[in-house]
């Protein structure tokens, strides 16, 4: 038996480490923020354990509490104090996510990234300007045409706030143009666009719809989100944001889908990240509730394996928790 090739050799202590291939920082994460215009207290997360909405007058403690464990960049998200057909209140000066970020970029010295879509505004839930009568018809849902030029109002009002890049994640055609359209005319050519480039119609999304109270009234979103089953489209679809100016392309989710995340590394040369989301984090806490696996271990893991596929950066509810290991 020839015993030349031995890889152990360099799975020892001391030499493991030198010889590691993927490296997962503290400053690859970003940290999701709830912020509730409908209380003046943290409200606990049932099915995103460890996670909380926070009032306004709460953000920058909540982003401080995120910074101090090394993680650098936050993503804001908001629920409004009142809703209604269009989802005015998603660009209203006075919004919830509005005030947050000049709250955040007033008092912290954190990285400000904004969730640019209407599912958290609009009484129907769904991301954008609904199509007549789509109440009444199933296969009606978002008119996209109209809901650009409301997703460029949305992201002008962040950036206005103080957000210092923008995430659209309608998975409308042609956002990220029109987006970069609205920015530049208002003097915001600065501010970079992180776009939900391949974003799919899963499954793991239901916690979040708790945590951000945006699950649609009726229907369901696979309209407008992309088919699981499909994996050539997400390069055609990345493509398209590329073509339009996005500086970032996000997919989401991660795990279900890390080979599209190699797929855009692979095509692509900008940054790329990856969405560990809400589902993926509520299955391993229910898994580790019943200990059938250590939290802090699979987490790492995951995040790992990422980070491997391809990611830059991960937007992720671990963030805290696993910049502390790190």
């Amino acid at each position: 038996m020839d015993l030349t090739e031995r890889p152990r050799r360099l799975r020892r202590d001391g030499i493991r480490g030198l010889v590691s291939e993927t490296d997962l920082s503290a400053s690859d994460l970003i940290a999701p923020v709830f912020v509730d215009a409908t209380t003046d207290e943290r409200v606990a997360i049932e099915s995103m354990p460890g996670h909380e909405r926070v009032p306004v007058a709460e953000a920058v403690d909540r982003v401080e509490e995120i910074r101090d464990t090394g993680v650098e960049a936050v993503i804001v998200f908001g629920i409004p104090e009142s809703k209604d057909e269009a989802g005015t209140r998603a660009w209203a000066e006075d919004g919830v996510v509005q005030e947050a970020v000049r709250r955040i970029d007033a008092g912290t010295d954190a990285y400000v990234i904004t969730d640019v879509c209407m599912c958290e505004y609009t009484d129907h839930g769904h991301c954008g300007i609904l199509e007549p009568h789509a109440h009444e018809d199933p296969t009606l849902t978002v008119e996209n045409d109209r809901t650009l030029d409301a997703l460029g109002r949305i992201a002008v009002s962040h950036a206005e706030a103080g957000a210092d890049m923008v995430a659209p994640s309608s998975m409308t055609d042609g956002m990220v143009g029109a987006i970069r359209e609205s920015l530049d005319e208002a003097g915001h050519s600065a501010v970079p666009i992180m776009s939900y480039a391949a974003k799919y119609e899963s499954a793991f999304y239901g916690p979040f719809r708790d945590a951000a109270d945006g699950a649609p009234a009726f229907g369901d979103r696979r309209h407008y989100q992309m088919d699981p089953a499909n994996s050539r489209e997400a390069i055609r679809e990345v493509e398209l944001d590329v073509q339009q100016g996005a500086d970032v392309l996000m997919v989401k989710p991660a795990l279900p889908y890390l080979d599209v995340v190699r797929d855009v590394r692979e095509h692509f040369d900008r940054p790329v990240a990856a969405y560990n989301v809400s589902g993926e984090y509520a299955m391993l806490h229910a898994a580790a509730e019943n200990g059938w696996l250590d939290l802090e271990e699979t987490a790492y893991e995951s995040l790992l394996s990422i980070k491997r596929a391809g990611a830059d950066l991960i937007l992720t509810y671990f963030a805290e928790d696993i910049a502390a290991r790190l």
